[in-house]
């Protein structure tokens, strides 16, 4: 699997993993194939894996990813931007396209969505 995280998001992920204060969290990450040829996706920390995931480690960080996701996330850069008009992850897909609605495909995540567990 070919994933890779931008020192962004890495630093936003590792506040969240912080402010969870148990020690071998990770960062699931259940993502599904979007609108617009984008993902949509759904993010919690959690203590360990659930059954069927995969841990992957990237700059010091635990993902717990379903089989789903690790296919759909194969090749993207997973990206954190905090700015007046947006806040929240953002994946740049180099295999995603634009659909017929003459978007260009840029699938974010609101922050909004994580959950703690």
């Amino acid at each position: 699997m070919n994933m890779s995280v931008t020192p962004a998001a890495q630093k936003f992920i590792q506040r969240m993993l912080r402010f969870d204060g148990v020690p071998g969290s990770g960062f699931r990450m259940e993502v599904s194939a979007g609108g617009c040829s984008g993902l949509a996706a759904q993010f919690s920390v959690e203590g360990q894996p659930r059954p069927g995931d995969a841990t992957v480690t990237l700059g010091g960080v635990k993902f717990f990813l379903p089989a789903e996701s690790r296919l759909l996330l194969d090749g993207v850069t997973i990206d954190f931007v905090d700015s007046p008009l947006q806040s929240g992850f953002v994946f740049h897909d180099p295999k995603a396209t634009s659909c017929g609605c003459s978007n260009e495909a840029k699938p974010t995540v609101d922050a909004s969505v994580l959950k703690l567990s």
